[in-house]
């Protein structure tokens, strides 16, 4: 078994996680979250969306969100753009990195973006390319890699093909979404041998959400190949509007807790991330889905105070 010294995390939970959050969060509290983040060691963190406020409205003001952030000295706070205007928003916003997406399903492409794959790789061609030039990174996520809520079981050759395919475009990193959850340790693992016969093992990042809880054995498989980077949610925070039935993310401390546990690094303070999580979800006014958060909690509320 080979594992990773150091994993990094990238916590999706303030634009992944929001946006498909029933109660939302104010900008002051969104900034809060994100500079509570990046001091608990978080170096990677997702900040917003340049979407239309129509169709996502929890991120209509992400341009304020990164306005307001204390932007910390090797911290990377990207945005996800779906086209070139939202490009040119985020870029006046002051975003220096930013995240594209597209499905490994057809139908599922066509319910989020109203376009096939083929059409949404050809949208991004001028992003990236304007990117590029402009010295911003891009990512790429790719949904659905486990299976999609319309079509069932997904190819593993086709989320390659795709991955090569973002790749060639331009993406210096393909994130595997298992969007609804479905995906089992060994059908994770067929996944990742199969895409890293056509991308780097260092570009490639998992994104599991948990629906039957299968997240974390998800993620243990994957670590054993050599995956490096894992998105995450902190406190369990959202999942996806277009998936019905998703229960969202793998929660950040989860995740935290596990690869420390492991002796892997992460350089996270785990207590201070899971005060980052509850200080947003009091705002919400819900408590939080990660197990982890709820035992430090609880164990936190039984202390006597100092």
């Amino acid at each position: 078994m080979s594992l990773p010294n150091r994993v990094r995390i990238v916590e999706v939970g303030p634009r992944d996680g929001l946006q498909n959050e029933q109660a939302p969060l104010g900008t002051a509290q969104k900034i809060r979250l994100i500079d509570d983040l990046a001091a608990a060691g978080l170096t990677d963190i997702e900040v917003g969306a340049f979407v239309s406020p129509k169709w996502v409205p929890q991120m209509a003001d992400s341009a304020a969100v990164l306005a307001g952030i204390n932007r910390r000295a090797g911290v990377r706070y990207p945005v996800l753009v779906p086209n070139l205007q939202g490009f040119e928003a985020a870029l006046a916003a002051g975003a220096r990195e930013i995240a594209i997406f597209a499905a490994a399903s057809e139908t599922f492409s066509q319910k989020n973006t109203n376009c096939s794959v083929a059409e949404s790789l050809k949208r991004f061609e001028p992003v990236v390319a304007r990117a590029r030039a402009a010295g911003i990174p891009v990512r790429g996520y790719l949904s659905c890699v486990l299976g999609c809520p319309y079509e069932g079981a997904v190819d593993p050759a086709r989320v390659a093909a795709l991955a090569a395919a973002l790749i060639s475009l331009g993406c210096n990193e393909i994130s595997l979404g298992d969007t609804i959850g479905v995906g089992t340790p060994l059908a994770a693992r067929r996944l990742v041998e199969t895409v890293a016969a056509r991308v780097p093992m260092s570009q490639i990042a998992a994104h599991f959400h948990d629906t039957y809880g299968q997240a974390l054995a998800n993620l243990h498989a994957v670590l054993e190949l050599g995956i490096a980077v894992i998105d995450a949610s902190v406190a369990g925070l959202g999942g996806c509007p277009y998936a019905p039935g998703a229960s969202g993310n793998v929660a950040t401390e989860d995740v935290v807790y596990m690869l420390h546990g492991m002796g892997i690094e992460t350089g996270i303070d785990l207590d201070a991330l899971a005060q980052a999580g509850w200080c947003a979800l009091d705002h919400m006014g819900r408590a939080p889905d990660a197990r982890v958060s709820r035992a430090l909690r609880h164990k936190h509320l039984k202390q006597p105070p100092k």
